[in-house]
Parts: structure tokens; sequence; C-alpha cells
């Protein structure tokens, strides 16, 4: 558990929130970012609720960057991005978390669904 109960480890999931936050752009412009850049692609779960794993906030951060610092425009991103996947092998998610045995009703939970609602625990009793 960190020491300061607000910030989270650098491997933790984001919420759209937080790295709304964490980058000062609206939560709209990363819903767009997701459509014009289809390598950002964040888990969504129930209500479309978005969790950006390491690998998509690096990503979000990138695409920030050459936005808002370098000056490029979306195309030219999007040109970068596309580069650089032909350059090297193509951007595969993550690999799938080993899923448990399904429950008596049939359904699964992975190991990443369970490390997500245990940070949430956490930082419901560190409150």
């Amino acid at each position: 558990m960190p020491a300061d109960a607000g910030t989270k480890a650098p491997d933790a999931f984001r919420t759209i929130g937080e790295l709304s936050a964490e980058l000062g752009v609206a939560q709209h412009i990363l819903r767009y970012w997701e459509t014009k850049f289809t390598q950002l692609k964040p888990l969504q779960r129930a209500g479309n609720r978005r969790y950006y794993r390491p690998a998509d906030v690096e990503l979000a951060r990138r695409i920030h960057r050459l936005l808002n610092q370098e000056g490029y425009t979306v195309r030219g991103v999007q040109k970068v991005l596309r580069d650089e996947r032909g350059a090297a092998q193509p951007i595969q998610p993550a690999a799938a978390a080993p899923v448990l045995e399904p429950s008596a009703d049939g359904s699964a939970i992975s190991v990443d669904d369970l490390r997500l609602l245990r940070s949430h625990l956490v930082r419901a009793l560190d409150d």
C-alpha cells in the first residue's frame, strides 16, 4: 500500500478522470483521442467505465506531448504512430490475465479485475 493514499502505483490502472487530471485535458478529449488513435484502447467495464493500463497511460502522455508541446497535428501524430508500427512489431494489447475458474453461474473474473477491485477497496478503507 503506498504511503500517500492519493498516489497510485505506477503499474495501477487509471480512470479517465485521473488521466484527464494528470494530463490537464478534458475527458472528452481523451475519448476523442480513442477515436483518432486506434492504439489507445483502455479497458471498458460496466457502464462503459474506462480503465487505462500503464501502456495506455504512456501512449496518452506521448500523444499529449506530441500534440501540445511539439506542435504535431492529429494527422501528424497518427503518421508517427503508424510509422513506428511498421518499423517494429504491431502493438499488441497486454497479454490476457489468467482467468479463475468460472463460478456456479458460469461467470469468471480475471486477476486484473481482482487487482482493480483491491485498489478500490484500499482507497475506500483509507478514506
